[in-house]
């Protein structure tokens, strides 16, 4: 049976790779000239399988007012002439409660479990070069009450599997000596030490050297302008270079999917996040952090990955477009200066940004739609390199009539 992956980021390239593992004849399109190009080029690098809780919490809402107007922000919001992006954002304020929160949280941990175990499995199986680190993660917290909420939630993620710690001052930086000096600004912190990290990008391009000697084709420099329609199924993806003929369809196009599926009548709940990100050369080793790192209150995310450091963060809830905004580079720039000072050359850094598709609530949506031949895996967030071996493979069971191995509530189109 053929199936033809629309996407060629980490969501599009782990279906394939599951997909051909379970025996399907798998063709992969992408509009680029190579795999991994866009949202997962230069992410976070955190594989953060126990850190999933929702933007949308019940601490949010309070913090909108002056996220909105200040130019620091770590969430902002560019408003559009375009209602769907002020339904998305009336969405995620009806989701900013703590019901709902905890929801969603249980949701995305047993979906970041289950894909913690795939990635490992791929990992152990396959010969993929990627940074690769089991460096655990910890949390940076500037003051007493947000460290206490967190020591909270902890607490309610502990029962659902969840293996972490709550550390003060001093263990934080016996953890991560690299945080000596900002001792004075940390009340505390919360350590996982299961989390990983690694290069999105490389992943994506190990992985097409692997799928391409399992005989998955590629068409890259296609862009797919249309799905054709044919007695109640796709009968083609119509593309620049021609059309692609296949049994199943999976839509896997990040943000530009509601594109796609708009066009066949499918309104997904999906507004791009855009997102930033520095990588920079470690200069002094000494000085850089080798467990991730994450400051909760600027939302900004610290990996090491091999010689370079990773640098993400902010979320812009702007329009469809990835160009970089320069004012939020150097807000970035400066994070590097306060934190890590002297550990990278900072007049030598590599800027990028991506549009994370995100849904209000924060779960992606996978599997079904109505059309019976296709299927999605959207939606992601930031945490597409995190659950991104999970859906590949609920995608390959689904694909072949199985269930899925875990559920998937609030995780599937309204059909």
């Amino acid at each position: 049976m053929k199936v033809c992956v629309l996407g060629a980021g980490v969501a599009g390239m782990t279906s394939a790779y599951f997909l051909a593992r379970a025996g399907f004849e798998v063709t992969v399109v992408e509009r680029n000239s190579g795999v991994g190009l866009e949202t997962s080029y230069a992410n976070g690098g955190q594989l953060s399988y126990s850190y999933v809780a929702p933007l949308a919490g019940p601490g949010v809402l309070p913090k909108l007012p002056p996220w909105l107007l200040r130019r620091d922000s770590p969430l902002r919001f560019v408003p559009r002439l375009d209602w769907r992006q002020w339904r998305w954002a009336l969405q995620f304020v009806a989701a900013c409660n703590a019901p709902r929160s905890r929801t969603t949280t249980a949701r995305l941990l047993r979906l970041s479990f289950y894909s913690r175990a795939a990635m490992q499995r791929m990992v152990a199986e396959e010969a993929l070069d990627f940074d690769y680190a089991q460096s655990g993660k910890l949390v940076l917290y500037g003051d007493a009450p947000s460290f206490d909420a967190a020591v909270a939630t902890m607490d309610f993620q502990r029962e659902l599997g969840c293996e972490q710690h709550a550390l003060d001052v001093r263990q934080c930086v016996q953890l991560e000596p690299a945080l000596a000096h900002i001792a004075p600004r940390i009340a505390g912190g919360i350590h996982t030490p299961s989390e990983d990290a690694g290069d999105c990008y490389r992943f994506c391009v190990s992985l097409e050297r692997v799928l391409r000697a399992q005989g998955v084709r590629f068409h890259l420099d296609t862009r797919v302008r249309e799905m054709v329609e044919s007695g109640g199924r796709i009968a083609a993806a119509r593309t620049d270079r021609g059309e692609i003929e296949a049994d199943r369809y999976v839509v896997t196009l990040g943000a530009q999917s509601v594109f796609l599926l708009r066009a066949l009548g499918i309104d997904v709940p999906i507004w791009p996040l855009k997102g930033y990100s520095l990588t920079l050369a470690v200069t002094d080793a000494a000085r850089a952090p080798r467990v991730s790192i994450t400051d909760h209150k600027r939302k900004v995310v610290y990996a090491r990955l091999g010689a370079e450091l990773r640098v993400a963060g902010m979320a812009d809830v702007a329009g469809f477009d990835a160009d970089l905004d320069p004012r939020r580079i150097d807000l970035m720039v400066e994070c590097v200066r306060r934190t890590f000072p002297d550990c990278a050359d900072l007049s030598d850094v590599k800027p990028w940004c991506g549009l994370r598709p995100a849904t209000p609530r924060g779960t992606p949506l996978i599997g079904a739609t109505r059309y019976p031949n296709l299927l999605v895996n959207i939606g992601h967030g930031a945490l597409g390199f995190t659950l991104a071996c999970g859906c590949g493979q609920i995608i390959a069971d689904l694909a072949r009539g199985a269930p899925a191995a875990i559920a998937l509530d609030g995780m599937m189109l309204k059909r």
